[in-house]
């Protein structure tokens, strides 16, 4: 049904989710997965006395170099082909920008994300990326709720 998949990460729990969500999807359907990380500097903090950009951008850049590895491995592991891609935010092109314009050039027949990673203040001001990605979606997108894979509670069986 999928042939090429994207899954944008961010290193948070509930990406890592929706990574292995994309992962079974590519391992059954044959496809190519690509794993898309947006380094996202946040302009708010640049005019703070004392505070040098480079830090966290440097930081952020080796996370997705790091999360990377760890992601082509488990890729390698299920046998699919597939790649980490980066992107970088700026004041014109926000995450959701950058991963709508990561799977159109990587030809993306399905998209998979988290519905929250580690933006959650962002999220409070602009709404989230997950959100902003759907609205403005022309494939199928497919999200992973932050609480996917957690154990649910024992249900009471007869009312106990």
């Amino acid at each position: 049904m999928y042939t090429r998949i994207l899954v944008a990460v961010d290193g948070s729990e509930t990406s890592r989710r929706a990574f292995n969500a994309a992962l079974d999807l590519a391992v059954s359907n044959g496809a190519v997965l690509e794993a898309f990380y947006a380094v996202e500097n946040t302009p708010m903090y640049f005019e703070a006395p004392g505070y040098d950009p480079s830090i966290l951008r440097n930081r952020l850049v080796e996370q997705g170099k790091e999360l990377g590895a760890e992601l082509a491995q488990a890729m390698r592991e299920k046998g699919i082909e597939g790649d980490l891609v980066t992107g970088e935010a700026s004041s014109l092109d926000d995450v959701s920008v950058l991963v709508l314009n990561a799977a159109d050039a990587f030809k993306a027949d399905l998209l998979v994300m988290g519905t929250h990673g580690r933006r959650g203040f962002q999220r409070l001001i602009l709404g989230s990326v997950a959100e902003r990605v759907v609205r403005q979606a022309t494939l199928p997108v497919l999200l992973v709720p932050s609480a996917a894979g957690r154990e649910r509670p024992a249900e009471k069986i007869g009312g106990v």
